[in-house]
């Protein structure tokens, strides 16, 4: 059980007025919190800045850092208390892959969106050059397109290409993989994958060191606005629900303080509502915009927050609708039917084995229960359940504790289905996996 805390608040929702967000201040519970230069950094940026932590007698402290395994490293120093972190790194956690991997927990998703593949212009020009493309075509027709310029550099002896993500557990490297694989390349036979941090991908590619990247706004941008790249998929194009960043919490500081984790979440629901708000697109994009945050233009934020954006170095752009959702369609619940799919690649990819015990750790990462405590009294319908079909192409009714709310469609690239019950027959549904990935399946 999480302890609580005797503090003074001001009840969410209401203005607390200068004179107590002051007296709040002198007396807030301090919380610390790790975070990459990232346009989903935004509900963080959002509480700090707008008030909405004072209000909960929190001072919220942003501390911004380079890379994910330096998040993950500084939870487990307890150097935070709670971090920005990819939606898949609570869950390895858990499992206890990968490097140092001290366990977290998410009560809370901070939005979705922002990730998308830019190829660099020379692989690009070369693969539209030989699959004959326009400039308009989706992102599966990319997909095929560079599997047939694999093919061709393959026949001809050509080094692989080197495609660069963010962190071997995160949304990045699988929805790149899953591009990847449903245009028939396999990612661990037919490139070469390797971590290179968000803020330095542009830098990579224009240094040659990488072919390729996936990483979130506005990094994508950068290296289409420097001439070097060129965007051909979204998160959106891929799979619009695949969990993207996330509230990454250390246990032992949410023992300790379970009412101030309470009112965090409080804070932050109310943070997401107002990024959601159109009115508010210029001031957030000023606030990134600030070098202690992200520290780009804030003109390419206000694009990125419209969902307009240009992919190619000629002008050719696309617009989004939802492109980004910090608060719409339950976008800050953490489904476990969402964690399931993480799994299922993990496993897919031969970074786990499926099993009962598994799937509990799985479970253990994401905290559906903390997030109905905390936000029980609010405004925000709350999902009575915790799982769901995912990949709905016409989208999916939830029942909340305010009635029916309609989830938009959330297609993924490939047109399969995720029965978050049946994660073994899902797994034998792909062509392109790593043999064996199952394993013995243990109960």
């Amino acid at each position: 059980m999480l302890s609580t805390e005797a503090e003074p608040s001001t009840p969410a929702g209401l203005d607390a007025g200068p004179v107590a967000l002051r007296h709040n201040r002198r007396h807030a519970h301090v919380v610390r919190a790790g975070f990459i230069p990232l346009i989903d950094v935004a509900v963080l940026v959002a509480a700090a800045e707008q008030g909405f932590a004072d209000r909960e007698g929190i001072r919220l402290e942003l501390i911004r850092d380079v890379s994910w395994s330096n998040i993950r490293d500084r939870l487990a120093f307890r150097q935070f208390d709670v971090a920005h972190a990819l939606g898949p790194m609570p869950i390895a956690s858990q499992l206890g892959i990968g490097s140092n991997p001290y366990p977290s927990f998410t009560p809370f998703a901070l939005g979705r969106g922002g990730n998308a593949i830019t190829l660099s212009v020379t692989l690009y020009r070369e693969m539209a050059a030989l699959a004959g493309l326009s400039g308009t075509e989706d992102a599966l027709t990319n997909a095929r397109a560079l599997k047939s310029l694999i093919d061709r550099r393959q026949a001809s002896g050509r080094k692989p290409l080197v495609f660069g993500m963010t962190y071997p557990f995160s949304s990045h490297n699988y929805e790149f993989r899953f591009w990847m694989a449903a245009g028939g390349i396999d990612p661990d036979r037919d490139v070469l994958m390797t971590v290179v941090p968000p803020p330095f991908t542009a830098d990579a590619m224009a240094a040659g060191a990488i072919d390729g990247f996936c990483v979130n706004a506005p990094w994508n941008l950068i290296a289409v606005e420097r001439g070097v790249g060129r965007v051909v998929a979204t998160k959106r194009d891929i799979w619009p629900s695949s969990p993207e960043k996330v509230l990454a919490v250390r246990p032992d500081w949410a023992e300790a303080n379970g009412e101030t984790l309470s009112r965090l979440l409080v804070a932050l629901d109310a943070a997401a509502r107002w990024c959601d708000a159109p009115e508010n697109v210029g001031d957030l994009a000023e606030m990134l915009a600030d070098p202690a945050h992200v520290g780009v233009p804030a003109d390419l934020f206000r694009s990125l927050l419209r969902g307009r954006f240009v992919v190619d170095p000629d002008g050719t752009s696309r617009e989004i609708p939802d492109y980004l959702v910090f608060h719409g369609d339950l976008a800050n619940f953490p489904w476990l039917s969402q964690a399931r799919w993480v799994y299922s690649q993990m496993i897919r990819w031969g970074q786990a084995s499926f099993s009962q015990e598994g799937l509990a750790r799985v479970e253990a990462a994401y905290r559906p229960d903390l997030y109905r405590a905390a936000l029980g009294g609010s405004a925000t319908p709350i999902p009575l359940g915790e799982s769901k079909p995912e990949g709905s192409v016409a989208g999916h009714s939830v029942s909340t504790r305010k009635g029916e709310t309609r989830l938009s469609p959330d297609p993924f690239i490939d047109g399969r289905t995720f029965d978050p019950e049946a994660i073994p027959e899902y797994l034998a549904g792909f062509d392109i996996k790593r043999s064996g990935a199952l394993g013995p399946v243990s109960e």
